[in-house]
């Protein structure tokens, strides 16, 4: 079983940047995929980012392209989500998910394990 739990959300300025950190518990870690979501108030828990069990590979959604990035440090158990050039559509709270296999995936449904998220506030 793995545990993710967020930290990093925070208040920022558009145009500014934060890095959100997730570390999951668990000896498995190194063997899944990890993603990060996101829900806005009034609005549907979406996909943002997800990597690789060993990194290798990273998907992102369309809206993030070219301003987040998905890392990971296996060592650590850790994934990072660095948000950068952040607007205030980017506010919601982010949510980091353990799936369930090696391969990236946007889908909801592959994650097994979800922390309880951590909020990102974007001040226009």
């Amino acid at each position: 079983q793995v545990q993710p739990v967020e930290s990093g959300g925070g208040l920022v300025q558009s145009g500014g940047s934060l890095r959100l950190s997730c570390v999951a518990s668990g000896r498995t870690f190194s063997q899944l995929a990890m993603g990060w979501f996101r829900q806005a108030p009034g609005k549907e828990r979406e996909f943002v980012a997800t990597i690789s069990w060993r990194g290798a590979y990273t998907y992102l959604a369309d809206s993030v392209k070219g301003r987040f990035t998905i890392s990971r440090d296996n060592a650590k158990n850790t994934v990072y989500l660095q948000m950068n050039s952040l607007k205030s559509e980017d506010t919601a709270v982010y949510y980091c998910a353990a799936g369930r296999a090696s391969s990236v995936t946007r889908w909801e449904s592959e994650y097994d394990y979800w922390g309880q998220g951590t909020q990102v506030t974007v001040s226009s």
